[in-house]
């Protein structure tokens, strides 16, 4: 499947700024099953200059200072990637998940997809034994380890509520948890933490998936969002596993970004030189091939934020 990708991020400024800085975090990979043909990133102000860095993980980073003074900030990523992967795994299939374990603590590779950069506590998946113990459930002894994130997975989707409103980007993972409530960027921490907790290597992963618009009605501009999902070390390799739809990671989704959670793969951050509020408003388009680019319609208001 081929998809054109449009992700649109614009700032609104209370007050000009003077000076920014920002990492951008917003083209798609290659490898796991991609191909990206094409890929173009359009900032406004023009930029006074532009860094592409990668990461330790591989993790294409430009880095832009904007020293002109502005009252908003435009970014606008557009994409065309080609995505083929392989089939998922049968059920059940594969190392048990204390083998998996095993090969995980004694590997020696350091390289971007080792497993033990996976492994431990970071800034935002801290080891919360209640989250521990809630996927040791799932992890029957000798039970193969594909098998039992895919259950794990399969749990958080049936015992969480998406809803919005009820976290933020900076909510701690314990409080979603014990709300169980909040987004995709909530569930995949939940579900790393859990299995991190048992000693199985787990990495978060930003993208996209593709949705479709309810049945008779045109797909509206801008109404696709950016995803979260959670791949998890088998022994032989890393699977991709969506707990917010229940699903396995296959040529819906769209990779762009993998690390060891949110901090890792935000698609921008930074910061900037002004003491007033600032709007925020994002706009996703997610286009199987054959399908046009919507119209532009009016925007909504945008929200405001500290």
């Amino acid at each position: 499947m081929i998809y054109t990708l449009r992700h649109l991020t614009r700032y609104r400024y209370g007050k000009p700024v003077r000076f920014a800085r920002c990492a951008l975090r917003l083209r798609p990979q290659e490898g796991d099953g991609q191909r990206v043909i094409e890929s173009t990133l359009t900032i406004s102000p023009n930029p006074r200059t532009r860094v592409v860095r990668r990461d330790y993980f591989g993790l294409e980073i430009e880095a832009v200072t904007i020293d002109a003074v502005h009252s908003e900030l435009r970014v606008e990523a557009l994409s065309r990637v080609a995505v083929e992967r392989r089939p998922l795994p049968e059920p059940e299939s594969g190392q048990s998940w204390e083998e998996v374990r095993l090969r995980a603590l004694t590997s020696r590779s350091l390289g971007a997809d080792a497993p033990i950069h996976y492994l431990f506590p970071s800034l935002r998946v801290p080891l919360v034994p209640a989250v521990t113990d809630y996927a040791r459930a799932s992890f029957a002894p000798g039970r193969s380890a594909y098998g039992a994130a895919f259950d794990l997975m399969g749990r958080i989707r049936a015992d969480f509520t998406f809803d919005s409103k009820a976290t933020t980007v900076q909510t701690p993972l314990a409080e979603a948890f014990a709300q169980r409530a909040g987004v995709c960027q909530d569930f995949a921490h939940i579900m790393i933490a859990g299995l991190r907790g048992l000693g199985m290597p787990a990495a978060y992963v930003s993208g996209y998936l593709r949705t479709l618009p309810p049945p008779g009605r045109p797909r509206l501009r801008g109404a696709d969002a950016s995803h979260a999902w959670v791949s998890v070390w088998c022994g032989d390799g890393w699977i991709g596993l969506d707990p917010t739809n229940g699903i396995g990671v296959r040529d819906d989704h769209i990779l762009v970004a993998q690390g060891r959670d949110y901090t890792d793969v935000a698609p921008i951050d930074g910061m900037v030189s002004s003491s007033g509020s600032q709007k925020l408003r994002v706009e996703v388009d997610v286009i199987p091939e054959g399908e046009a680019m919507p119209e532009a319609v009016e925007a909504e208001p945008e929200a405001a934020t500290a």
